[in-house]
């Protein structure tokens, strides 16, 4: 448990799977877990969880995460019909902001929350466990944040996001899509709507780049555009009108999971040669051992200790193939890793038309820029008190990748469960 993020009640859930009673092993779940069929697939249990597994001394730890997507998938099976509560998700504009709550749900106080990613869910789930009356409010046209626009239909399929959220709704929480924060809605506003308190939870979708020539080409992508054509906007769909390229040979520069996201997704558009160019060695790739092993498995092509130098581009701006130079371990750098540096002499060129981009994203800067009183850091991150989501303006928290920068799925819902508790602390003070 104590490699847990949120703290499920591991012991307890196994107990109840080793007596075949899943439903029960279910609840307890979700005691501490909102999500319990993502974090199954998604989470980097390895290092959490399965890490401090006391079996894991002499053999194998006890498969915790797989134990909890079977089990929450047998709740799914066995509870097919999730009805969303009457009214509980609407599209765009404000106007959720001044709905009033009728009947018991009138006396509750109200809490506002931006963003229906990880963080955002794990904070609404919770909040209604305590009693206050939710709503979410969600820029895209559909609720999930980075589980619907950036992890892929085969790493979590978009159902199971969909029965979790109805489950959320289910339980009485409001979604408004469509819906802007910032620029539809400010903090300020929700406050004179009559929230009480505002969790932001609107992730890191700004990507960043690497700044070398020739980035502007058309055919290099984010990884956060790309993997949004392909997942929220459904690219693959001949039905819809979704552009994407459709490349011959894509190259993919990062190390991360996001990158091996985009690599698989590029050959499943129909790509007949994918690289990952990472500048470091694997030993040190950020990426999930399984989610590597996946995408050789796949056929991606690995050029481990390769840095781009120049985006080589055509006369009319289209990408035909990327510089490239080896590099050599160095000295240890501020986080104590060998810094990778230039082998001179060691330019290699590979021609491709499409290179995607994913070295990392930082937070969108609409909420600060509308936000009096919010500070930010030099990253555009949300500075937060020692509890790591009260910020510096009254009755405003925050969680997950607006905090931390990009992350992971389940620290994010970390981050959303250590808010709501600090939203109840907060609000039964006033």
């Amino acid at each position: 448990m104590g490699g847990c993020p949120v703290a499920v009640r591991i012991p307890e859930f196994l107990k109840k799977v080793t007596e075949g009673d899943y439903e029960a092993a279910y609840e307890i779940i979700k005691t501490t877990n909102s999500l319990p069929a993502v974090c199954g697939r998604v989470c980097p249990q390895e290092r959490q969880c399965e890490s401090r597994c006391v079996r894991g001394i002499k053999g194998e730890p006890v498969g915790i995460g797989r134990l909890e997507r079977f089990v929450a998938d047998m709740h799914m099976k066995n509870h097919k019909e999730v009805m969303p509560a009457s009214g509980s998700e609407k599209e765009g504009g404000s106007a959720g902001a001044s709905e009033k709550a009728n009947g018991e749900a009138a006396a509750k106080k109200r809490v506002a929350i931006i963003g229906s990613g990880p963080a955002g869910l794990s904070c609404a789930g919770d909040l209604v466990k305590y009693g206050y009356d939710v709503t979410i409010f969600e820029a895209f046209h559909k609720a999930g944040g980075v589980l619907v626009y950036g992890i892929p239909e085969f790493r979590l399929p978009k159902a199971i996001v969909e029965r979790e959220i109805d489950a959320l709704k289910e339980a009485g929480v409001k979604i408004y899509k469509d819906t802007v924060a910032g620029r539809a809605v400010s903090v300020d506003e929700l406050f004179e709507e009559g929230f009480e308190a505002v969790f932001i939870g609107t992730g890191a979708g700004l990507p960043s780049f690497m700044g070398i020539p020739g980035e502007n080409g058309c055919g290099v992508y984010s990884a956060n555009e790309y993997l949004t054509r392909v997942n929220l906007m459904k690219s693959y769909d001949a039905s819809y009108d979704t552009p994407i390229r459709a490349s011959r040979v894509t190259a993919v520069v990062g190390g991360g999971n996001v990158a091996m996201d985009a690599a698989r997704c590029a050959l499943r558009m129909g790509a007949e040669k994918v690289y990952v160019l990472y500048r470091r060695d694997e030993s040190e790739m950020p990426a999930r051992e399984e989610e590597i092993h996946h995408a050789k498995d796949e056929g991606v092509e690995f050029r481990f200790l390769t840095a781009p130098t120049e985006i080589i581009n055509d006369d009319n701006g289209n990408v035909t193939a990327i510089r490239c130079i080896r590099m050599e371990p160095g000295e240890p750098d501020a986080s104590g890793r060998r810094r990778p540096v230039p082998v001179e002499g060691s330019e290699y060129t590979i021609e491709l038309d499409t290179v995607i981009i994913a070295v990392g994203t930082t937070p969108n800067p609409l909420i600060r820029m509308t936000t009096p009183g919010l500070e930010t850091d030099a990253k555009g991150c949300i500075v937060t008190k020692e509890d790591g989501v009260t910020t510096t303006r009254e009755g405003v928290f925050a969680g997950g990748d607006a905090v931390t920068g990009a992350a992971t799925v389940i620290l994010a819902m970390g981050a959303g469960k250590n808010a709501a508790k600090a939203i109840d602390e907060y609000l039964k003070s006033k």
